[in-house]
């Protein structure tokens, strides 16, 4: 069975592929900054003190490893001078993955980041996402790249305040909310394929919503109390975002999600890593 190194694991969708890959038998080793906070989150498994920022922990961790899944993101708070687990980090990744002889590495991208450079939007955040995507197709080393929809579980992670689902501006596009434990299979199942041959998948859920359509699909079947949707303009967050570095971030997320023209495009996915089974309606109820 092969040996997985992953880094990110105890976040929104960290937490639920390292359980999936886990339960599917792999022999996972968790590099974490916080290792007692890890180690209780998963229970027996290996983790290693390591930072991405710290060539030297990476390299270490990284040996004997098969393959390193890289599940990043921009920190919402943060400036586009600031360093960068999507810029510095994953520069080090490739550093310390090249010295390791890493045969894969698999890493989470976003498909709202193909947003960057529609109806003039520009956004520094997109093209660190971006960039990133580039440097590991020219690292020289064997790839897989996940491209997902957005995420149910941005719902209660980011979206949910006490009774109250938070929206910003108009949702003008649909998307196709997958869940992320849908989406662990699918690593699973991409991890568990022979060959080292470069591989993308566009990650997406069973059904279509736009933002306003989705919310009332929560709040018809979220059980542990009644939700109400607020709604808020984009102008004016954009605004005081100029002031405030993770208000400027949600308001451009929130723009590029309402009026990216998202179209299903995750054939090759299901036929090659299963067709995800968890449905927005199914999900709100499991909260």
């Amino acid at each position: 069975m092969k040996n997985i190194l992953v880094i990110g694991s105890t976040g929104m969708l960290g937490k639920p592929v390292t359980n999936e890959l886990i339960k599917a038998g792999f022999t996972v080793t968790l590099l974490a900054r916080n290792i007692d906070k890890t180690e209780k989150l998963f229970p027996g498994t290996r983790v290693m003190k390591g930072d991405i920022f710290d060539i030297t922990t990476l390299t270490k961790a990284m040996e004997g490893m098969d393959i390193v899944y890289v599940n990043l993101s921009i920190p919402q708070a943060s400036r586009e001078k600031d360093p960068q687990p999507e810029r510095e980090g994953v520069d080090n990744i490739i550093t310390a993955a090249n010295q390791a002889g890493i045969k894969k590495l698999a890493y989470l991208s976003s498909l709202i980041k193909n947003y960057q450079g529609m109806n003039g939007f520009n956004w520094w955040a997109f093209r660190i996402k971006q960039s990133a995507v580039d440097k590991i197709k020219a690292s020289g080393i064997s790839y897989t790249i996940f491209y997902p929809s957005t995420f149910m579980e941005t719902f209660p992670f980011q979206m949910m305040r006490g009774n109250n689902i938070m929206m910003l501006g108009k949702s003008e596009a649909p998307m196709w909310f997958i869940a992320a434990e849908d989406y662990g299979r699918q690593v699973v199942a991409a991890f568990r394929k022979d060959g080292n041959e470069n591989k993308e998948f566009s990650i997406q859920g069973p059904e279509p919503f736009t933002f306003d359509e989705a919310a009332k699909v929560m709040t018809d079947n979220y059980k542990k109390t009644k939700l109400k949707v607020m709604k808020a303009p984009i102008g004016l967050l954009k605004y005081i975002g100029n002031f405030i570095p993770k208000l400027n971030y949600g308001a451009n997320i929130c723009e590029a999600l309402n009026k990216y023209p998202e179209k299903f495009e995750s054939d090759s996915a299901w036929r090659e890593l299963g067709k995800p089974t968890i449905f927005l309606a199914e999900y709100a109820k499991s909260l």
